[in-house]
């Protein structure tokens, strides 16, 4: 630990020239280090920590995932056919619906049975378009209830994930959940409801293992205390029937930081005391997105937003220290679990994170909260899914916020036009640490140092995750200095490397973008490594996300 300690605080100076100097010139050139500890496991990655949200939110569910039967554009029963494809290729493990805060003002039994029956339904989101907007009989306000239980099913299964459905806590009864989780995993033919999803085409059960007990129940969720959610908990999770199924139920948690949430909550729960029985809960749900807020120019949550495309290196870096925030907040939210579940049984779900902009850079108007994403994006992304697999005995499950047409969307769709963002090529690089085992990784790299305002401001140089997979080991690492590349010696202790290749996420322009128009415009493209004796040696380009694939001997 001295030894790792000292590289650390190390980097950068004379000593760490001298640490790392008789490896050879290249190591007495390079400024940054990374030393991969093979033997030091940290813990299994859950593929569900690369899942991704859906709501009925703007064009996210009408347009975006579903566009129709009877559509001209590329469809599996009415499914984006292109959609389906890219999330196979980046091989989605989970994917959460029907919400957000929509998922407390809906109900299922609305969503299923003949389409053509569906009542319509006003939209939890309706009061943030405009008035002209809310007379259009658009989907996206007024819910045709086309899209519900059993596409979003369909949808899960044919781009190879599990279903996460989130219930509605604040205005239907524990009684409805019951029923939907019968709806969803009672054996073909032995209910009622069984033989109407049976009608729908669906006669074996879906299985559904994930289920979501509310959303934000401190805010849109139903304005709940912790200790009165607790209650609402044990209502909607107690004696559920299983029908076989491991039911994993995830309790509401807090925004962001907010510790008083989970320590109210598990302290009512667990009445008070430390147990070993994790009393029904799977996880716990954390969000926390990023705005701009430290910079300091408002303490509003609307009026602290910065713009999607039209940034400087300062919004940049403050936007990539609120998105670092997770780190803590996972942390914090784990000490605190820790004083009630005594054998860490209980997971962290962050199921919603990303950065949220002011509105301005939708496609269209029904595109509510649609933004640009940048590379900007991808590299916030990059060091939270890194934060996630250093964190891999914490982390349960995540999903990033939202799918398409979102905050922080890997897709871009209107009408029959389809473009993945740079956020998708993070995705589509670091799926190889699904199911790998994280190992210990440190590293050291000069802090990046621009001025706030006028008060000096200090970021993270190089920062990144590995894991194993057999004799394949990767390594990813994200570089958010926007002028200066990262020349690093990655050093393998416990393991010898035969070969490597990488891959980068950049650009030349930190505000380069994927549009519909310009759909190929950031790409991810191969890069050298060198191999030399027990080490590497890799350029990390100035805001860039790097994946580093090593053969082991």
């Amino acid at each position: 630990m001295e030894r790792r300690g000292f590289l650390k605080t190390a980097a950068g100076s004379a000593a760490a020239a001298l640490v790392f100097g008789r490896r050879g010139a290249l190591a007495q050139q390079a400024d940054s280090h990374i030393e991969i500890l093979v033997g030091e496991p940290i813990g299994a990655i859950a593929p569900e920590v690369y899942g991704h949200f859906t709501e009925h939110l703007g064009s996210v569910i009408y347009d975006g995932i579903y566009v129709g039967e009877g559509s001209k554009i590329a469809n599996q029963r009415g499914l984006r056919s292109a959609l389906i494809e890219k999330m196979r290729a980046i091989k989605a493990p989970v994917v959460r619906w029907p919400g957000g805060c929509f998922a407390d003002s809906y109900d299922w039994r609305d969503g299923i049975g003949p389409k053509d029956k569906r009542p319509r339904r006003t939209n939890f989101w309706t009061d943030s378009f405009s008035e002209a907007q809310r007379k259009q009989n658009i989907p996206q306000i007024y819910d045709p209830n086309e899209f519900g239980t059993d596409d979003f099913v369909r949808f899960c299964k044919l781009s190879g994930a599990e279903p996460y459905i989130a219930g509605n806590v604040r205005s239907l009864t524990p009684m409805d959940f019951d029923h939907w989780v019968e709806y969803c995993n009672s054996p073909k033919g032995t209910t009622t409801l069984a033989e109407t999803r049976a009608a729908a085409g669906e006669p074996e059960p879906y299985n559904v293992r994930y289920w979501g007990v509310g959303n934000e129940s401190w805010g849109c969720g139903g304005n709940f205390d912790p200790e009165d959610y607790a209650i609402e908990y044990k209502r909607y999770t107690t004696w559920v029937p299983s029908y076989g199924v491991n039911l994993r139920f995830v309790a509401s948690g807090p925004n962001s930081d907010e510790q008083a949430w989970t320590r109210g909550f598990f302290n009512k729960l667990f009445h008070g005391q430390p147990s070993r029985d994790p009393h029904g809960v799977w996880g716990l749900s954390v969000h926390h997105y990023a705005t701009n807020l430290s910079r300091g120019k408002s303490s509003d949550w609307d009026a602290s937003k910065g713009d999607a495309l039209k940034f400087d290196p300062i919004d940049w870096y403050e936007l990539c220290k609120e998105s670092d925030r997770i780190e803590k907040i996972i942390l914090d939210h784990w000490t605190a679990l820790g004083e009630f579940d005594l054998e860490h049984k209980i997971k962290l779900v962050v199921d919603e994170y990303g950065p949220w902009y002011r509105p301005g850079t939708e496609n269209s108007p029904e595109q509510l909260l649609g933004q640009q994403i940048t590379v900007r994006d991808a590299v916030v992304t990059g060091l939270t899914l890194d934060t996630f697999n250093r964190h891999a005995e914490k982390v349960g499950m995540a999903a990033c916020a939202q799918l398409v047409n979102c905050l922080n969307s890997l897709f871009l769709t209107h009408g029959d036009q389809f473009a993945t963002t740079p956020v998708f090529n993070v995705f589509e690089l670091y799926a190889a640490h699904q199911g790998g085992t994280a190992v210990r990784s440190e590293f050291s790299a000069p802090e990046v140092r621009y001025d706030r305002d006028g008060k000096p401001a200090t970021f993270w140089g190089l920062k990144g995750s590995a894991s194993l997979k057999g004799k394949t080991l990767t390594l990813t690492a994200v570089n958010p200095d926007v002028s200066q590349p990262r020349e690093a010696e990655i050093m393998l202790r416990g393991a010898k490397a035969v070969s490597a290749k990488a891959w980068v996420v950049g650009d030349g322009d930190i505000h380069a973008h994927n549009s519909l128009g310009q759909p190929e415009q950031v790409k991810t493209r191969a890069a050298e490594v060198s191999v030399r004796g027990g080490s590497l040696s890799f350029t990390f380009p100035a805001a860039s996300v790097v994946k580093i694939e090593v053969q082991l001997s």
